[in-house]
């Protein structure tokens, strides 16, 4: 089996998506990122990716229904001969006609420890501004496998944060993201390297 082909879907500026690319520029992941798609055409992801040299698309939804447009992204994926599909902050929810596609093979990262603060609605800003109104003393990150259960998918990987009593939903984030800067590559290198196992609902990390 040669290097893994990863497919990234991004909507934003992407920082994880660098976190990835700068893993498999160090070797720390058996892959390489041969494709970057956006809904945004102003998404500074698409930049990250022409500043390496890797092909950069925008596919924007408007005047398509999702399936249409998901059959537009999955045909550039395809293209690209993608193994596994990393979702980078991409701020549209898939349909099951793209997940089923990828069932095994579509990764997320969540600003939180699931199965809390999950769910539809449930994305950046928000997701912390509910953990410090619920008065949790910790959170964290998810890294988790796609399925239609939107954020319900096998967890692959969690790390915890703690949270402070004078913390803001911004200080909270900034706390977080260092964190899934390191623990996505991670995941994926483990996906790379053949060692994640979906048993149901638990993914076994092999040996």
């Amino acid at each position: 089996m040669g290097k893994l082909r990863i497919g990234v879907l991004a909507s934003g500026g992407g920082t994880n998506l660098q976190a990835i690319m700068d893993a498999c520029a160090r070797g720390e992941i058996d892959g390489d990122v041969v494709i970057v798609i956006s809904d945004k055409a102003d998404a500074f992801a698409l930049e990250r990716a022409r500043k390496k040299g890797i092909p950069a698309v925008v596919i924007a939804p408007k005047g398509l229904n999702r399936e249409e447009h998901e059959k537009l992204i999955y045909e550039s994926l395809s293209k690209e001969k993608t193994d596994l599909v990393v979702l980078a902050g991409y701020m549209r929810i898939l349909t099951p006609w793209i997940i089923q596609r990828y069932e095994g093979k579509m990764m997320n990262i969540h600003p939180a420890l699931l199965p809390s603060f999950g769910g539809s609605g449930m994305y950046g800003e928000r997701v912390h501004k509910a953990v410090l109104d619920y008065g949790c003393k910790v959170s964290g990150c998810t890294v988790h496998f796609v399925s239609t259960d939107i954020d319900g998918g096998p967890i692959v990987l969690q790390e915890s944060v703690p949270v402070l009593d004078n913390d803001t939903p911004e200080s909270l984030a900034n706390r977080i993201h260092p964190v899934e800067h390191r623990l996505y590559p991670k995941a994926i290198a483990l996906h790379a390297a053949g060692r994640l196992k979906i048993e149901g609902r638990r993914v076994r990390i092999l040996q």
